[in-house]
């Protein structure tokens, strides 16, 4: 039985027939992979690592394989270190998604979003397991968990380890990384958090003994110097188009080279310019390469990010937070974006 009496709504958000079909996977299978979005954020790690503590729990040989390296930021989480990238370890990640019977894929909708270790594991044998929150998943998988009403996937794997009985072998460390990835797709619970049953889930959590204040300030609070000057650097040329009430955040690839710019640094900065109440939404494009350009846009309020990025910028997301790419320069980039302005005034408020 589980701990703590819960509402019946915690036992009907994910269908039974779904639960069974994983816990029966993992049952026959002894070698799981875990697997999550390129550049991976708190919830891609906190959902990974909390699941595969759990596995680990459940006497399976399970291990979190990712496209590239975790950010600095986020290697307080337990068990990042003993995550394996392809980037870093090629030759065994690749070993290890082969040789895997089960492959977990947490937080994302799309196999693209694996980067290189895409083709590894669509090509894999081992059955696949898709928990997400993001919508309209495309990936063919035995078993699709997708709920894009929940503000996160590390709150869906919650709800899923609830149906299937499996909150006993969440530890202390693993509940933290679930709380983690709760607390950064929310922005500390202050978007898309208005749903109660969550706050049911951190009661739950804060049972299991993790310190909510401390991962507060290693997640929303601590900055390493590069950082501060970079984000203060971006704010300073910050672009406000007042007539389109956004925000336009832009580093191109030399500032980044001269500032040592590590993944991880830029965390968090799109968010900054909504904090202007005349901003009604932000975009932030990094140069990563002469031909790339990564976009993150946040929102306030129902004017939706996700809508532009699918269109726009190949990506989508959430109502409020929303990514893509586009393939070209930064000023490319830009002159793209101008131009596309004008289009989705109308769903301004």
């Amino acid at each position: 039985m589980n701990k703590f009496s819960r509402p019946s709504r915690f036992n009907t958000v994910i269908d039974h027939e779904c639960v069974e079909r994983v816990k029966q996977f993992v049952l026959v299978s002894q070698r799981i992979v875990i697997t999550c979005h390129v550049s991976p954020d708190g919830d891609a790690l906190g959902s990974s690592t909390a699941l595969c503590s759990v596995l680990r729990a459940l006497g399976k040989d399970a291990v979190v394989v990712t496209a590239d390296c975790p950010p600095k930021a986020l290697q307080f989480l337990p068990g990042v270190r003993d995550i394996v990238p392809l980037t870093r370890d090629e030759n065994r990640a690749i070993e290890l998604v082969e040789g895997a019977d089960l492959i977990f894929c947490l937080d994302f909708n799309d196999l693209n979003r694996l980067d290189r270790l895409a083709p590894v594991v669509g090509g894999a044998s081992a059955r696949r397991v898709v928990i997400d929150h993001h919508l309209s998943p495309v990936i063919e998988a035995d078993v699709i968990i997708s709920h894009p009403e929940v503000s996160s996937t590390s709150a869906l794997l919650y709800l899923f380890l609830w149906q299937a009985y499996w909150v006993k072998y969440l530890s202390r460390s693993s509940a933290a990384c679930i709380y983690t990835g709760m607390m950064t797709d929310t922005g500390n619970f202050s978007y898309n958090s208005n749903d109660s049953d969550l706050y049911l889930i951190v009661h739950d959590l804060m049972r299991k003994g993790i310190d909510k204040d401390n991962l507060y300030k290693l997640v929303m609070d601590t900055s390493s110097e590069t950082s501060l000057r970079i984000i203060g650097y971006a704010q300073y040329k910050m672009q406000i188009l007042r007539e389109h009430k956004v925000a336009l955040l832009t580093l191109g690839s030399s500032e980044l080279k001269e500032f040592g710019y590590s993944k991880g640094d830029t965390e968090g900065l799109v968010n900054r310019p909504l904090a202007i109440p005349e901003v009604t939404w932000s975009v932030f494009m990094r140069e990563d390469s002469p031909t790339l350009v990564k976009v993150s846009m946040r929102s306030k309020g129902d004017f939706s990010v996700s809508r532009i990025c699918e269109e726009c910028f190949g990506g989508g997301g959430h109502a409020n937070a929303a990514g893509g790419e586009f393939n070209g320069s930064l000023n490319e980039a830009i002159s793209r974006f101008l131009e596309i302005l004008p289009n989705y005034d109308k769903y301004l408020s």
